[in-house]
C-alpha cells in the first residue's frame, strides 16, 4: 500500500462542527494544523479567519460539514473589541506603527452619542493591511511592500453597536452585531475620527459566527488535555461525542423540509421528489431535505416538487 493510501486510511471520518475559542497568538490555519493532529480527520475547513492578536468564535467543519460552510460564513457575527483613544496606526490594531495622535479623549457621553451613526448600512473603507485583493495582489501584501493602496468605500451592514463600559477615560469597550464584510478594526478608526481624536483596536474577541455562539466554544487546551487521555492509535469517538456538534446546526436558518425514507433515497440518487402534505411549500428557492432528523440534500422547490443540488453523505 503506497504511503499516500496508507495516511488516507489512517484518517477519521468525522462529520459535523467544532466551535473553538481560538486562543491568542496564533493564526486561524495554525488553531486548525493542532486540530488535524489530535483528530486526524478526512476532510475540515474553517468559517471564518481571525487574526493572531484576536479571540473567540472560530467555527470548524469536518467531513460533510464543510458543505455547510457558506451558510455560517453568511451570518451575522459579533464582536466585543477594545479601542485605545490617542493614537492611530496604519492597521487599525497594535501590531502597525503609529501614523497619527491625538490629546483628545472623548468622554461616555460623546461615544453614544455618535455610534447611531455607525449603525444600519454604512459605507466602509477596509484597513489597508487586509486580505482585499487590489488589481490581483493582497492589499497587505502591497502595503508591507511600502506601495500606496487605495481601497473604496463599500457597504457594510452594522446591526448593533453598543458602548459596554470605560475602564479609564484611554479606553472603550464596545459590542458590534454585523454583516459579512465588516472590519472591526476600521469601525474602531472611523469612530475615533469622528470624535475628533484617534483609535486603534487593542483588544478583539468574536462572540457569535452565525448559529454558534459563547456556549458552543471549546477551549483548544480542553481538547488537547481530552486528546492526551487517550492511548496512542485509540479511536476519537469520544472526543467526537464531547466536542462535535451536528452537521444541521449549522443551517437553522434554512427551510427544512421532511421527507420518508423512500424519498430520501431518491433525492440521495439525485432525482426530484413530489412533496406532500399542507406545510410542504410550492416554491423556495433553497430549502434541506432530511429524514429521521438527518440531512439528505440541499436544493430547491419549484411547483412543489424539490430538487437536490449538493447531496450529503451521512
Amino acid at each position: 500500500m503506497s504511503r499516500q493510501r496508507q495516511k488516507k486510511k489512517n484518517r477519521n471520518a468525522i462529520n459535523g462542527w467544532l466551535v473553538l475559542d481560538k486562543p491568542y497568538g496564533i493564526t486561524s490555519n495554525d488553531a486548525l494544523g493542532k486540530l488535524k493532529r489530535i483528530l486526524h480527520p478526512e476532510k475540515v475547513g474553517h468559517a471564518g479567519t481571525l487574526d493572531p492578536r484576536a479571540t473567540g468564535c472560530l467555527p470548524i467543519a469536518f467531513g460533510e460539514a464543510t458543505k455547510t460552510v457558506p451558510f455560517v460564513m453568511d451570518g451575522r457575527k459579533v464582536y466585543r473589541f477594545e479601542v485605545t483613544w490617542g493614537a492611530e496606526t496604519n492597521t487599525d490594531d497594535t501590531e502597525g506603527e503609529v501614523v497619527a495622535t491625538s490629546d483628545n479623549r472623548p468622554t461616555v457621553d460623546e461615544i453614544q452619542s455618535v455610534l447611531g451613526e455607525f449603525t444600519g448600512t454604512i459605507l466602509q473603507v477596509p484597513p489597508i493591511f487586509s486580505a482585499i485583493k487590489v488589481d490581483g495582489a493582497r492589499a497587505y501584501d502591497l502595503a508591507r511592500e511600502g506601495e500606496e493602496v487605495e481601497l473604496e468605500a463599500r457597504p457594510i451592514d452594522v446591526h448593533r453597536l453598543s458602548l459596554v463600559g470605560c475602564p479609564d477615560e484611554n479606553r472603550a469597550v464596545l459590542e458590534a452585531e454585523c454583516g459579512k464584510g465588516t472590519y472591526v478594526r476600521a469601525l474602531a478608526r472611523d469612530i475615533a475620527r469622528r470624535l475628533d481624536t484617534c483609535g486603534h483596536v487593542t483588544e478583539l474577541r468574536r462572540l457569535l459566527v452565525g448559529p454558534f455562539g459563547e456556549e458552543d466554544m471549546v477551549e483548544l487546551d480542553e481538547l488537547i488535555e481530552a486528546a492526551g487521555e487517550l492511548e496512542e492509535g485509540a479511536p476519537v469517538d469520544g472526543l467526537v461525542e464531547d466536542f462535535i456538534l451536528p452537521v444541521r446546526d449549522a443551517m437553522e436558518e434554512i427551510e427544512e423540509i421532511l421527507v420518508s425514507d423512500e424519498d430520501a433515497g431518491k433525492i440521495r440518487r439525485g432525482m426530484a421528489v413530489l412533496l406532500r402534505g399542507r406545510s410542504a411549500p410550492l416554491n423556495c428557492e433553497l430549502a434541506f431535505a432530511s429524514h429521521a432528523g438527518v440531512p439528505v440534500a440541499f436544493g430547491s422547490v419549484e411547483k412543489g416538487r424539490f430538487q437536490p443540488s449538493r447531496v450529503f453523505n451521512l
